[in-house]
């Protein structure tokens, strides 16, 4: 049977898995489904329609499911999804998403989230990120694989964090932060490209060179960001092996707003 502590209450029509762990004084809604292998500590509270994987560790006073702090919202029966082998430190807290969005907060895999992080209503998160402290997203944010987000960084509404970036403790994020750059500061300027990072998940010597290329033409050499665009384009002529890289920052950069613009 599912390890449930006699102090929890658990929605009898919440759907866990016989293998779901469940500490003192946790209180689980009606919505709810938990994968197999999950544990949930103490204290927390899983509510609204929240669907969560398999072989998650969730801490103690996590807050999960609850409605957005949107003034519009008018009890839409919207979701947040949560997928495998995440963990989720203490205090916590994810929203489910709003009507005027996909309607869904999602977080992929492997993730590592650490205390008091806040996802506001219908963010995307990626799979193998790590969020430290008391790193805090507005609603509509997307954060892409392997993205990194140090201490106390804040991220406005409607951002865009690309793939394998990483911000320093206490960073502000206004615009949208390209694939491989690291970024510092309040408001937010790009530093350098996270190259220790790709070096340890496996990046060969000639897409590290792609990725150096990536930033001369962002940030070194004056261009327009059309300009930009059009030289990463080119970078699989000279490193072939870049071809997955340069696709993932032409794609992020195709899809940045005039008007909100890249980390600069």
């Amino acid at each position: 049977m599912t390890a449930i502590h006699a102090t929890a209450l658990v929605d009898s029509a919440a759907e866990l898995d016989s293998s779901v762990t469940v500490g003192p004084y946790t209180v689980i809604g009606p919505h709810v489904k938990i994968g197999a292998g999950t544990t949930v500590g103490p204290h927390c509270v899983i509510e609204g329609h929240t669907t969560i994987g398999c072989d998650n560790r969730i801490f103690q006073f996590a807050s999960l499911g609850a409605i957005p702090q949107d003034k519009k919202y008018a009890g839409e029966p919207c979701e947040l999804v949560i997928g495998d082998r995440n963990t989720i430190r203490e205090f916590c807290t994810f929203n489910i998403g709003s009507p005027g969005d996909v309607g869904v907060t999602r977080v992929g895999d492997d993730n590592w989230l650490m205390a008091y992080v806040h996802l506001a209503h219908d963010c995307q998160v990626g799979n193998h990120t790590i969020f430290a402290n008391s790193a805090q997203l507005a609603g509509h944010v997307h954060v892409g694989d392997w993205a990194i987000l140090g201490g106390f960084t804040v991220v406005h509404q409607f951002v865009r964090i690309g793939a394998h970036s990483m911000t320093a403790m206490c960073a502000l994020l206004f615009a949208d932060l390209p694939p491989f750059v690291m970024c510092q500061g309040q408001p937010a300027a790009a530093r350098s490209m996270n190259f220790e990072g790709l070096r340890r998940r496996g990046f060969s010597p000639d897409r590290i060179s792609a990725v150096k290329a990536m930033h001369k033409a962002l940030y070194r050499d004056d261009l327009t960001l059309q300009a930009a665009r059009e030289r990463i384009e080119n970078l699989t002529q000279t490193y072939p092996e870049s071809l997955p890289d340069v696709q993932i920052m032409v794609a992020f950069l195709d899809q940045t707003s005039p008007q909100r613009g890249i980390v600069r």
